[in-house]
This record gives structure tokens, sequence and C-alpha cells, in this order.
């Protein structure tokens, strides 16, 4: 028995033995297999990834612009609305604000962000530079680069090229010490160097050919196993590819200028980036639609959305006049939501164009013009019944009738229509069913107690040092380290200079290049004036009482922001550069080049820290006393908002200046300057929910203007609680009805039914219906009323489907809304406009 016994623990310790090492040597192979590099190619018609041809559906998301903790969220739902692929820059002047100095942590942790869109099991393009623009403060250059002896940006320049060069093998060598590229089993399948070059190279002649030529050969010397791309830039050398920026790259980009390149679009805009002082711009989400069907229609294989989520420019990081919300109209707004119906229908468009994939990617492309405004493009491969239809209708103003194959389409007005097995249409860029979402800013009942708000004045420098004869220019008097920079210069005036005749006024006179000013004269508060963004040159201009003896003027300048566009960036200037008195009995007096000019960089309260709790104590603050002069701190104490939602700061009753929230930059403000509608641009500002604590939340602001009401400042709570949907009794049903099986498209339900679907996010349920109407309903989510035709269930149909629910499906039909079967409109073709509002549970 004994010896059974032996026998037996002897074959159980070899099988855990064996067993051990299978599945240690499984292990291996399934960790190698992880890690395994893929090859990533090119041909005419696509990227190649690991052997397989690719549809790459991509959105611009600037790490800079978000903080760490959104970024797992703005990553998922990027996927979640069918892209594969995120495209970011890399941004110099953020990882080496000084030279040899170098910070990749918090918002600049561009390894984090990669490894965390590989996680999402999506690709990356990183978008290297070294010049970016991006609306970015120098585009992306660091400042102290324009100080470098002999310099020329972007040019066949030695110095530029050498601190190109050496940033560039620093920032790729980073990203190859930690195995992102693809040939690695990272993420990273392509790059660009350089940006939208071809605007500039004019400008440089010969210098800018060789400068290119250069970059390219940089780039691909490092054998990184990525191919490289080139925007904007149809003479990009090989193995560069030539790729189109642009709203409709479908009709503009001349094509790849080699016949083995794909066509690319690098940028497609998602909206207008915003200036202060600009009116409200929105791009529709049909026209994003068309452009993107009508490129893939003419053999495009890749889109990149630019933006897909724009974020927020916090501290001082935009360029110059841009506003601190950038891209707030991409599909993810500045607070990481959806955008809807940006972000549903454009998600539609991936569908349905992913099931089309095989056609496009494998099939001969073919064209027919069957009308004056009409075309069909289709792909169709050769032996198979694989083959995919764009019928597109360019006539802006009606319904043309397309037939196709034995079949009459009816297309919208300036539309396209995918028909991705050549019969059966599951897409129209158009009709839009995806539901729609309208932004709520709540006042917080939380943050919102009385403020008591403490203030420090910036004292007056009385008289600087300075033995300059000119007013310095104003970049290189800040360097990028303060918005601000002090002028001061004292002057005599004779008696007999005085006006002689009774009444006559002398003035001051002050020509600047930009961005803003602010004058003294003999300590007394003159005003302000300012550029913009198309004409930042200005003349400031007011009346002034002399006197016999020294006067003394003081003068403010103020940066918004350094250019980030254009060529010779190095040797662009601003600040107040012509400065004279007029109305004298003498004639004018020029101070520009006749007095002494004293300079000093900054605030008082920026060189001591005081938005910080430590820098608070090294000034006195009194209680504000419900006015106060310009050039002044405000600091209060606030709890945070309730909830989890977004947060945001209302800067009404201010005028110009800065915001930090427990010594974070939330950004540049600017509330005085209004636009062509009597409106200040942007009125909310980002807080993000890492930025706070629960309680006892450091504001601070600096105010340049005088006379603001800080009283009327609150915090509100951002959600898309109020949810809508527009859809017509004539729309092609949703794309999610379909799959791809082998040749065939087949659909996923019995019954491919149009219908209208509402869905809360997070944890809400529908608690409300604000509209419901099945006619002819006019305006848009969040302003819906009753048209001509109205059927009168409509509500009741509405909350009979949707009340209480997290998500509801409407059918869009007469027999669900006309159930008396009486049509007292028959000749209208009917849509169906809802609005519901979202919210929690109470018992929850």
């Amino acid at each position: 028995m004994r010896k059974h016994s032996l026998d037996r623990w002897l074959l159980t310790a070899i099988l855990v033995v064996l067993l051990s090492s299978s599945c240690t040597l499984a292990s291996k192979k399934e960790m190698k297999k992880k890690t395994k590099g893929k090859e990533v190619t090119y041909d005419g018609t696509s990227l190649i990834v690991d052997g397989k041809r690719e549809l790459l559906f991509s959105g611009s998301i600037h790490y800079p612009r978000s903080t760490p903790e959104m970024w797992p969220s703005i990553i998922k739902r990027a996927k979640q609305g069918g892209l594969n692929t995120i495209q970011t820059y890399v941004f110099w002047n953020v990882h080496e604000p000084e030279q040899g100095k170098f910070n990749f942590s918090g918002r600049a942790d561009l390894v984090k962000f990669i490894k965390l869109i590989q996680k999402n099991g999506m690709y990356v393009t990183l978008r290297l530079g070294p010049f970016i623009q991006a609306e970015w403060t120098h585009g992306g250059l660091p400042y102290w680069l324009r100080e470098v002896p002999g310099i020329f940006f972007r040019t066949d320049n030695k110095q530029f090229k050498e601190h190109t060069e050496r940033y560039v093998r620093m920032v790729l060598d980073k990203m190859k010490e930690e195995k992102l590229f693809a040939s690695q089993g990272g993420p990273i399948i392509l790059g660009q160097i350089e940006n939208e070059y071809s605007a500039v190279q004019r400008a440089y002649k010969e210098d800018g050919v060789n400068y290119i030529k250069w970059g390219s050969k940089l780039v691909d010397s490092m054998n990184l196993g990525i191919p490289w791309v080139m925007c904007k830039q149809n003479d990009a050398p090989d193995p560069m590819i030539n790729a189109c920026n642009g709203r409709h790259c479908g009709d503009t980009f001349p094509g790849p200028n080699k016949d083995n390149k794909p066509s690319m679009w690098t940028e497609n805009w998602t909206t207008q980036f915003r200036v202060f002082g600009d009116a409200p711009v929105k791009r529709s989400v049909e026209d994003i639609a068309f452009s993107v069907a009508r490129f893939f229609s003419k053999n495009g294989s890749h889109v990149n959305y630019y933006m897909y989520h724009g974020g927020t420019n916090f501290g001082r990081t935009s360029a110059h006049y841009v506003t601190t919300r950038y891209y707030d109209d991409a599909p993810l707004d500045e607070y990481g939501l959806e955008r809807e119906p940006k972000y549903g229908h454009l998600k539609h468009l991936h569908n349905a164009l992913n099931l089309c994939k095989k056609p496009l990617l494998w099939g001969q492309p073919r064209t027919e013009k069957p009308g004056k405004d009409t075309e069909i493009r289709y792909y169709e491969q050769p032996g198979t019944k694989s083959c995919a239809a764009f019928l597109a209708n360019n006539n802006t103003e009606a319904a043309e009738t397309i037939k196709f194959r034995g079949r009459d389409y009816v297309i919208a007005p300036r539309s396209i229509s995918i028909l991705p097995d050549c019969k059966t249409v599951v897409y129209n860029t158009a009709q839009i069913v995806s539901h729609h979402t309208s932004r709520n800013f709540m006042k917080s009942k939380k943050a919102n107690k009385k403020f008591d708000f403490t203030v420090f004045t910036e004292p007056l420098p009385k008289k600087l040092e300075g033995n300059s004869y000119v007013p310095v220019e104003l970049y290189g008097l800040t360097k990028d380290k303060s918005d601000y920079g002090w002028y001061t210069t004292s002057f005599k005036v004779h008696e007999n200079q005085l006006p002689k005749k009774k009444g006559a006024k002398t003035t001051v006179r002050i020509a600047s290049l930009g961005h803003a000013l602010h004058v003294w004269f003999n300590g007394e508060y003159l005003g302000n004036g300012h550029g913009s963004h198309d004409e930042k040159s200005f003349v400031f201009q007011k009346p002034v009482i002399l006197k016999a003896g020294e006067n003394q003027l003081i003068m403010l300048g103020v940066l918004t922001g350094f250019p980030d566009s254009g060529s010779y960036l190095e040797h662009r200037y601003t600040g107040p550069r012509s400065v004279s008195i007029l109305g004298l009995s003498s004639g004018t007096l020029d101070l520009t080049e006749s007095s002494k000019w004293g300079n000093k960089v900054g605030m008082e309260g920026e060189r001591l820290g005081i938005q910080t709790e430590k820098g608070l104590k090294k000034v006195k603050w009194e209680k504000f006393s419900g006015k106060a002069s310009g050039l002044t701190w405000y600091q209060t104490y606030f709890d945070a908002p309730e909830s989890e939602s977004a947060a945001a700061i209302r800067m009404n009753g201010m005028g110009k200046g800065l915001i930090w929230v427990n010594g974070e930059g939330v950004g540049r403000y600017w509330m005085s300057f209004l636009n062509p509608l009597n409106q200040s641009t942007q009125i909310e500002y980002h807080i993000p929910r890492s930025f706070l604590k629960p309680k006892k939340n450091l504001l601070v602001i600096f105010e340049e203007e005088p006379n603001v009401k800080p009283e009327l400042i609150d915090f509100v709570i951002v959600n898309r609680d109020t949810v809508c949907s527009y859809v017509g009794e004539n729309y092609t049903p949703s794309v999610k009805h379909w799959i791809r099986k082998q040749d065939e498209v087949q659909a996923i339900t019995d019954n491919v039914s149009l219908t209208a679907t509402l869905k809360c996010s997070g944890n809400k349920k529908i608690a409300a219906v604000e509209f419901a109407s099945f006619g002819n309903p006019i305006g848009d989510c969040g302003n819906f009323t009753l048209g001509t035709c109205n059927a009168p269930v409509s509500k009741q149909v509405v909350e009979k489907h949707c009340l209480g629910k997290a998500e509801c499906v409407i059918p869009v039909n007469k027999s669900t809304f006309q159930q008396d079967k009486k049509d007292s409109c028959k000749n209208v073709v009917k849509t169906l406009a809802v609005q519901v509002k979202c919210a929690r549970d109470k018992k929850n």
C-alpha cells in the first residue's frame, strides 16, 4: 500500500511540474503574443497594419487641454463614438519650458496618455511638430528658442535644426524606451513631422524646400517602423505621405503625390476655434458627415476630426486672443460630455462606412453622373458580391431621385446615402436619427454661499529703471513669464509750451502693435484700449492735463498669448511703439525717442505667488468695500459644487484678467470684449474636478479693470440632461439595424423600422416630457415650438414610451400618433420632435 501511495504521489508531482511548465510556456507565449510588433506599411489604398488594411476614424484630443483624471472618460467615449485612432500634437513648450529642463508629469504626461489609448485598444497618431500652431501660444515653440543667437524658425537654419533634432530625438527615444511604436507592440502607427508648412514655405524660398527635405530625412532615418505624413504639403518628399487639412477634402484635396500613397485627411475641422470678440460660429454635423462620406467615396481611407475634444487652454497657454475654451462645439465638448447630435450622427457614419469596409479596401471604383446635381460612386470586387455605393445629391435646395441598378432612391438635399451592398440605404448624411442634447449650466447650491472677498491692489510703479530710448518690445520684455509689462517715462514741459488758447486740450496718443494697454498720466487712470485677433494694432488716444514742469506717463502693456502662425515667428513684435503728446503750442512732442523708458515685467502679486495658499500671506489683504480700482487681486473661499458633474465659474460682472483655483490656473477671461451681438464671447470657465477639494477651495482672481462686480460671479454645475429627438417620417432607419456577414448586409432585427431614441447619461432616468409634437414643429433642442400641424396625442404617446426609463424608443409613423386615423394635414411630411428632462431617481 505504501509503495502504491508513493507511486501515486510521484506521478502527481510529475503531472504538477509538467502542467506548471506548460502554463509557464503558454503564459510566455501569450506575453510574447501581446507584445508582438506590428508592421505598418501603406499602398495607394490605405495604411496596412499587421498585414490588414484599415479604415481609420481618428479624433484629435490634446493631453494638456484636459486633466489626467479626465483622460480615461474622454478616450472611452471617443472609442464608443466609433473612433479607432487618437491623434495628438506633442507640445515642445510644455515639455521643455526652460532649455534642458523637461516636464513629462501631470497634464504633460504624454506616456500615460498614450498608454491609456492603448489600453482602450486604439491606435495613435503622433504629430511631433516642432511647430504645431494649434491656437497654442507660440505655436508650441518654447520662448527660449527665440533668444538663440542667429536663429530663424522653420527654415534651413543651423541653430533651429540643431535644437529641433535634439528635441525630436528626445521625444521619439522616449516613445521607443516605453515600447509605444507599433513595431514594438505599441499603439503608435503614424507620425507627423512639421505642420502645414506650405503656408509659409514660399517666404523661405529654397531654404524652405531644403528644410522640408531635412525634416523628412531626420524622422525616416530613425527607422521606427511607422509611416510619416506631412499635412497640407503637396510636395512632401518620399516616403512622407502628403495629407489634407480643411473642411471638404473630398473636393479640395488634389490627392497623394504618388500612386503608392493613400488618401489621408489629417484635419477635418469640426467647428471654428473662437477668439475673444467673436460671434458664435458652428459647423453642422450634416456638413461634416457629407464631407467624410464624400472623401471615403473618393478613395479616402483615413479621416481625423480636429478637434474631437477641444478642452481648455488652462493658465496662459492659448495663442493671442484665443479663448480659454477650445473647440467646444466638437463631438465631445469642453467638459468631455457628448455633444449631440454631432457625436451620435458621426458614430452612425462610422458604422455605415465600416459596413462598406471590404469593397472600399478591395473593390474597384466606378463613377456615374446620372444628372447635373447627382453622382454615383461605387466599389465592386470582381468575382464576388462585395459592393458598396455612395449616392450623392449636390442640390442644396431640393431632393433628387437617383436610379441605380433598377431601383429609385430619393436623396435629400445636399446629402449622400450609403448603400453597403449597393442595394440597402443604411445611412443618409442629412437625416439625423441619433438623439440631441442641450447643455445646462445649473447654479450650484453648495458653492454659492455669500462670498467674503478680500482685495489687494497692485501699486503703480513710480519711476522704473531703464535706459531704453524706445518702449521695449513686449514679447521680448515678458519672455512668456507674464502677460504684463510696465513702461514708465517722465518729461518736462515749459510754461510757454502749454496751449495758449482757452479751452484747448492736449492729448496723449499711443500707437500699439497689440494686444491691450492700460494708461496712467500723472497718477490718474486714463483708460484702456485693445486690438483684436484680426487687427492687433490699435491707437489709444485720450485728453490729458499737462502741467508746467515734470509729467509722468505709465503704460501697462498686456499680452493675450504669443502668436501661433506665419513665417518669421521669431521676429514678430507687439506692444506700444509710438507715444506722442498732441496739442502743445510748440507742436507735437514725440516721447518715443526723446525720453528714457523704464521697464518691469509682471505684477507684484505674480512675483510673490499670491494665487497660492503659501503666497497669500505675503501681502496685506483688505475687505472688499464694493468698489475697487483696476489691477486688483480678489480672493475668497468656496465649497466644491455638489454632485460629480463638471463644474465651472461664471465671470458675470467682471472685466478682464486671470483665474486660479487652489493655485491652478483656470485661464484668461475677457468679459468686457463684446462681440457684434453685444455679448461676451465666453462666460463660463471650466474648473476640473481634480482642481477642487470638498471644502474651502481658494479662488483668486486678478482683475485688470476698475469698478467690477465680483458679487455677480457664481459657480455652476454642467450637464446635458435636456435630451431631444428630431426625426422625419421619411428618414432612413438607424444603421444599427444592420451588420455585414461575408458579402451580404443583413438585418439584425426582424422589423427594420424608423424610431426615435432618447437616452439619459449616467444613472439618470427620464423624469418629464417637456415637449412632444408629431407634425411640423420648429426650433431645436431646448427651444422647440409647435408648428401648424400637430398630432394631439403626441405628448401622451411619448410619456407612455419614455417616462421613468433611462432609455426609450419611439416608433416614428402615422399609426403611432394618429390613433383615430385622422390626418388634419395630409400633405405635410411629418416630423417627431421630443424634449425630455433627465434626472436621478429621488430614491437614489
